[in-house]
């Protein structure tokens, strides 16, 4: 087994719940120079950030750590290793790690890891690292399988629909549970009367119940969060405004807001991982996705972006969460011809 593959069942072998990262990051830390990673740290948010080199241009490569709880028990049978995380996305995660970590650099480049925290959930891991980055380029660490580069993602607008009172008797009062089903019923509703199933999924909307909670002792109290998927061109604010015309009689609290992100075929970065591809003998593909990710965030940097790593997406979350560590292989050679090629086309 190769010492990223080492590194990826370690780390699908050690859980990384959203908000319970802990044990997971520092595995992560510990091992990172192994890699080639010169320096290594846990910042103020709990991310494991990486650094190679002292240019003024930085490379950025993100991954996140985290994950969604479940999934099938860790094991290695053959070449498939199986565990939450293997796909989405531990694996994409050491396929950076990997790349970065050997990558040679040309004068005046650095090379940064971020194994982000929270991206599951509210993105906090990312949020914390915008600030403190302006690179040249960056690679977002998200299932694309080998041959696939990613170019897009929807937007996501988390919304929390609230209701709560002292009480009644369910016969004369149907009450904060039954309101804050009905609002999202007519949510939901109105978000797939505004779909049009003839376009491209990054191009449609969705909308899907996240959570739900209710309670009728000490008084009643409910609540239902909405995650509501954005295409491209959709204005988060607007949505949100629109979509909180259609309830009644509940509260409704805006969580999280992204708006979706299309970088184009043309883009510096598809284009050099494209070449990666390439150097495998296979054809690439450019995908769009009906996610969201921190690909989104990375917008806000405004430089050459795309996504990349190996998995299938949509074992995410699954029960039969798994990767080949011969694709993690063959991910890494992609990554490291691609990155060769972009900064080379960056040289001045």
């Amino acid at each position: 087994m190769t010492p990223w593959g080492a590194l990826l069942a370690d780390l699908v072998a050690t859980p990384g719940v959203s908000g319970h990262e802990e044990a997971a990051a520092s595995l992560l830390s510990r091992r990172l120079p192994d890699l080639g990673w010169e320096s290594v740290e846990i910042d103020g948010a709990g991310n494991v950030v990486g650094r190679r080199g002292r240019g003024e241009r930085e490379l950025l490569l993100v991954g996140h750590i985290d994950t969604v709880p479940g999934g099938p028990p860790f094991r290695i049978e053959g070449p498939i290793l199986w565990g939450r995380g293997s796909v989405d996305a531990k694996g994409p995660l050491c396929a950076l790690a990997a790349a970065g970590g050997a990558l040679p650099l040309p004068p005046g480049w650095q090379v940064t890891l971020v194994a982000a925290v929270g991206e599951e959930r509210d993105s906090r891991g990312m949020r914390y690292r915008l600030p403190l980055h302006a690179p040249a380029g960056c690679v977002v660490g998200e299932p694309s399988g080998t041959t696939g580069v990613t170019i897009a993602y929807r937007g996501r607008l988390l919304l929390e629909l609230a209701a709560s009172d002292g009480g009644a008797h369910r016969s004369g009062n149907s009450g904060p549970l039954t309101a804050t089903v009905l609002a999202a019923a007519a949510l939901i509703g109105r978000v797939r009367s505004l779909d049009d199933p003839s376009r491209l999924v990054v191009d449609r909307p969705s909308a899907a119940v996240a959570f739900m909670r209710g309670d009728e002792e000490a008084g009643r109290s409910a609540s239902v969060e909405i995650d509501v998927r954005l295409p491209l061109g959709a204005d988060p604010a607007a949505w949100e405004a629109d979509l909180a015309s259609v309830v009644q009689n509940v509260e409704v609290r805006r969580l999280e807001a992204v708006a979706a992100h299309h970088v184009g075929r043309n883009d510096a970065m598809a284009r050099a991982l494209t070449s990666g591809v390439r150097t495998l003998g296979a054809r690439p593909a450019l995908l769009v996705k009906g996610g969201t990710a921190d690909f989104n965030l990375a917008a806000a940097w405004n430089c050459p972006l795309a996504a990349y790593g190996p998995g299938d997406s949509r074992l995410d979350h699954s029960d039969e969460e798994h990767l080949s560590l011969d694709e993690l292989d063959r991910s890494v050679a992609v990554l490291r011809a691609g990155l060769e090629v972009f900064l080379a086309s960056r040289r001045v």
